[in-house]
């Protein structure tokens, strides 16, 4: 039986890094204009969604992204709650690299298993197993109590913190989640049942315009 809330899963916008190819991870770099632009889109299209609360990373790129789209959508004053659980993987010593020049230097099958690999070891980083270990307690023990009881939860993180959860709800096997991308400017919104699992889910994708002059 599916829970009476809904979870809305949103990465941020373009950070400077991402704009340069460079591999983010644990490194807390702000948006870009076209990520603040791309943050604006999201919030008016959930501007007709009453959001009751948010949560958001400890990074400054999540950080920006929910402000922009709270502004946007018209919705301020709902509560919001930081957690390092839901920050972005680290990638180590790949952390600031050119993603285009490391595929260049090492093939692109072990480039590809670095991205999207499930337990694919990243030297003194995380793998997407590890981030999984962390983000999915979190949202057993905290964010599936606010959906039991009704409320509309927005959650805004990052790329694999949301892969990550996307693996559980959906029940993808190690395999499958390789093949996952959380692309910027999609909107997904589940229903699940008590377990945390998915029963119903909707995709949604702004179209990213070029920001204003």
């Amino acid at each position: 039986m599916a829970l009476p809330g809904r979870l809305i899963l949103v990465r941020h916008g373009e950070s400077r890094w991402n704009a340069k190819a460079l591999w983010t991870g644990i490194r807390d770099v702000g948006l870009t204009s076209k990520g603040h632009h791309e943050a604006k889109l999201l919030g008016e299209a959930l501007h007709d969604t009453k959001i009751d609360l948010a949560f958001v990373s400890q990074q400054l790129r999540a950080k920006e992204t929910l402000e922009d789209l709270l502004r946007a959508a018209g919705q301020t004053t709902i509560p919001s709650h930081v957690s390092a659980a839901i920050n972005e993987r680290d990638y180590g010593s790949f952390t600031g690299q050119n993603k285009w020049e490391v595929e260049s230097k090492i093939g692109k099958g072990a480039f590809e298993n670095i991205r999207r690999g499930w337990d694919f070891d990243v030297p003194d980083g995380e793998t997407l197993k590890d981030v999984y270990n962390r983000t999915v307690p979190f949202f057993r023990e905290t964010v599936l109590p606010e959906l039991a009881a009704g409320k509309t939860v927005l959650f805004v993180s990052h790329g694999n913190a949301i892969r990550s959860l996307i693996k559980y709800i959906e029940n993808l096997s190690d395999q499958d989640i390789e093949h996952v991308e959380m692309i910027f400017g999609a909107i997904l919104t589940y229903e699940v049942d008590e377990q945390g699992r998915q029963t119903h889910k909707t995709v949604k994708t702004i179209v990213t315009t070029p920001p204003p002059a």
